[in-house]
């Protein structure tokens, strides 16, 4: 019998090793529903908690796209 103490487990884990979440805490919304930050829709924040690997990847992809079209960079 071990008496090895393990801490609880997460209630939510939204974080993925293979896709860094693109928030960068500058959460605000603009009149299409997009987040100022981190250019995901509104939506697609909502979805983050649970979409798997392939659909955050998705999601960052769009992201990126609204960034690239909104900033040139």
């Amino acid at each position: 019998m071990s008496s090895e103490i393990r801490p609880p487990k997460p209630l939510y884990s939204n974080v993925s090793p293979a896709v860094k979440s693109p928030c960068i805490s500058t959460c605000r919304l603009d009149e299409a529903r997009v987040c100022i930050g981190c250019f995901r829709h509104v939506e697609h924040i909502r979805e983050w908690r649970s979409a798997d690997d392939q659909r955050r990847r998705e999601i960052c992809a769009e992201a990126s796209a609204r960034r690239l079209a909104a900033t040139g960079s």
